[in-house]
């Protein structure tokens, strides 16, 4: 059939892509907000968990810190046959799925006594979680081309800075609740902040589209203008539709994503998992204060990721804005670190979060562009899951570093600080524009262990 008539004209384009960023960004960004509640609420449930654990006070910031990684543990295994099922059945199915059932476990955590029962619960929810956020960037490259992709992958992952803006206050509200209908504080916290995940995942099933053939509000000229884009786009020599396994993991390319994201990950979770507790030692105030300025942080970051964003599609450039980014957080956390005021190392604080949050779209923006079909959803994952391993060791050595230095805080700190450096460099040797690297890992040729991609 000829479809040379639906070529839209240019204010058609825009009013089209309009319609469709509207339809779907504030819902994947609110779904991403609920999914990174759930993910680190248990942040400020530590302030109020000693109880509840029943372990040592020597060791207490180990076995936590140990029981927040173990969240990716369960992610890293199941995160892969997520996204490749997802591609399968549709993201409209399995999305709702996993909101749904990561909702029951995360409210589950109301019922935890003991450090087993912490740890496994940690784990299913990581296990549930898996395929989410992995998915909901395969899912943007069904509608956006890479030219855009920064911009909008910014304001879907800002639902993860929202997230710590609007719980903040919440949460540290909630732990006051100590007594009401018999429950503590932190039962609270679990059973409240778990209700929005298993809602949503029903909103989900019932608006959401699979991908642009199957948008009721898009005409059928519109529907082939938004597909067009994005089938024009796909590399013959990319990591694509008929690449095995075995080319994805075999691909050297993937594996220096993997060690930047483990990185940015291990500094991020580092960060998140442990700021109410650091807010609470820096300020000596009460939950509720301590809420409040946990927000300060998110706030930040959310203005800097937007901004990084934009920017990064404005120039088409990449690899300063996550190199400059990395290193600006790296000093952040030297700020917070060295200096004794507490004012000067919340703004070291804050400067850290928004410089790492800063790397986000970037990296996954230009990651995406050298995949697509069903490598696209093996190797998102993929990258996602190994580099999520980041969010185990992060904050299982802050923990460490609390229990057995001197100075938990300034240990903890300038580790994540090191972990960023090192982030910034490996960014700027990855994707140096035009470099033989990336040329070999586009064509699937960038060897790992001396093996090449099929």
């Amino acid at each position: 059939m000829d479809h040379s008539c639906d070529e839209l004209s240019r204010a058609e384009q825009i009013a089209t892509m309009r319609k469709v960023t509207w339809r779907l960004i504030p819902l994947l960004s609110c779904c991403y907000l609920i999914a990174y509640v759930d993910r680190i609420n248990v942040g400020f449930a530590k302030l109020h968990l000693h109880a509840a654990l029943g372990v040592d006070s020597r060791i207490y910031d180990s076995v936590f810190g140990l029981g927040a990684g173990i969240f990716f543990i369960g992610y890293l295994f199941f995160e892969v046959p997520s996204n490749l099922i997802l591609e399968r059945v549709g993201a409209r199915f399995w999305f709702a799925r996993i909101m749904i059932v990561w909702g029951i476990v995360s409210m589950a955590f109301m019922f935890l006594k003991g450090v087993t029962m912490f740890y496994s619960l940690r784990f299913l929810l990581g296990a549930a979680e898996a395929g989410f956020a992995p998915g909901v960037l395969l899912y943007l490259t069904y509608w956006y081309p890479a030219k855009e992709r920064a911009q909008i992958i910014a304001l879907v992952a800002m639902g993860g800075v929202a997230a710590g803006v609007v719980s903040s206050p919440i949460s540290g509200a909630l732990l006051n609740l100590d007594g009401l209908l018999g429950l503590e504080g932190w039962q609270w916290l679990f059973f409240v902040e778990a209700l929005p995940a298993i809602l949503m995942g029903f909103v989900v099933l019932a608006v959401l589209p699979d991908r642009p053939q199957d948008a009721r509000w898009l005409s059928e000229r519109e529907k082939r203008w938004v597909q067009s884009r994005v089938d024009a786009e796909v590399r013959p020599n990319s990591v694509g539709q008929g690449a095995s396994l075995l080319a994805i993991f075999s691909n050297g390319g993937v594996w220096m994503f993997c060690a930047i994201y483990f990185l940015m990950n291990m500094g991020g979770y580092g960060y998140e998992m442990w700021l109410p507790s650091i807010v609470k030692s820096l300020s000596g105030k009460g939950d509720v204060t301590v809420g409040f300025i946990n927000a300060i942080p998110y706030f930040a970051a959310g203005v800097a990721m937007y901004w990084v964003g934009r920017n990064s599609d404005r120039t088409g450039e990449t690899r300063w804005h996550i190199a400059i980014a990395a290193l600006l957080a790296a000093l952040g956390f030297l700020v917070a670190a060295t200096v004794a005021n507490p004012y000067i190392a919340m703004a070291g604080l804050t400067l850290a979060f928004a410089g790492m949050k800063s790397t986000i779209a970037p990296f996954w923006a230009v990651t995406t562009t050298f995949m697509s079909g069903a490598a696209a959803a093996g190797g998102i994952a993929f990258i996602n899951s190994v580099g999520n391993l980041g969010g185990f060791f992060g904050p299982s050595l802050v923990g460490f570093a609390k229990d057995h230095s001197k100075d938990g805080n300034f240990a903890a700190l300038l580790m994540l600080g090191g972990a960023l450096v090192l982030m910034g460099v490996l960014a700027l040797i990855t994707f140096k524009t035009q470099s033989p690297f990336l040329r070999r890992m586009a064509q699937g040729k960038a060897p790992i262990f001396g093996v090449k991609a099929e």
